[in-house]
């Protein structure tokens, strides 16, 4: 089963969203979620990859309906965290200069203490998310970047990596095997392989089976 990213995705009830990640667990080299962003309103959702049905013409079909969806856990989840800045319309009212009379001796503006909103990825510890475009790096540099992987549908282990687009080799697709897969980090946006620019140019070019080829 290939898994297209920023393709469009189907619930039991209509279309969705669009796919925007997978979440892999580099230890076990398996897909454990899909990451769909839903049409309506923009929010990603965390969906477990045997949820998904099929994948036919660019279209990732799920068994759960729309309201299934929005039951999920989002990918995303908006953090309020403390931080002090000066107060500006303390200094905008002229408290620099004590409204009008010039101070001489040192100055300290006052402060305030807001909340700023920060977006957190919910990524599960030591997974890593694969979106559409993400780095791959041999061991002797950058080689291109994501377009889809293959998985098997089975069991949701990866089995290949496919480079179409914005690698090294021109418009040949590079499928990257298993067994060229590197020790991955999950603090990064970058999949690393164990193999060299060299031996990625030698992998054989052969065709993988696409529904809507």
């Amino acid at each position: 089963m290939e898994i297209p990213l920023q393709a469009q995705v189907e619930c039991t009830d209509g279309v969705c969203g669009q796919s925007e990640y997978v979440l892999i667990d580099p230890l076990l080299d398996r897909v454990t979620n899909l990451v769909i962003k839903e049409t309506a309103s923009d929010v990603e959702y965390i969906v477990p990859v045997d949820v998904i049905s099929a994948t036919i013409a660019k279209t990732i079909q799920l068994r759960c309906s729309k309201a299934d969806l929005e039951k999920m856990q989002r990918f995303v989840k908006t953090e309020y965290i403390e931080e002090t800045i000066p107060d500006r319309d303390f200094m905008l009212a002229g408290g620099m200069y004590g409204m009008g009379s010039y101070y001489y001796m040192p100055y300290v503006s006052p402060e305030i203490t807001v909340q700023v909103p920060n977006e957190v990825l919910q990524i599960p510890p030591g997974e890593l998310a694969v979106r559409r475009g993400t780095r791959i790096e041999a061991t002797d540099g950058y080689v291109g970047k994501v377009d889809e992987l293959v998985i098997n549908a089975k069991n949701g282990h990866i089995t290949y990596l496919v480079m179409r687009e914005g690698h090294l080799w021109g418009q040949k697709d590079v499928i990257i095997p298993l067994s060229a897969l590197g020790e991955s980090h999950a603090d990064t946006q970058t999949v690393f392989l164990k193999i060299d620019k060299a031996q990625v140019e030698s992998l054989p070019t052969f065709p993988i089976h696409r529904l809507w080829s």
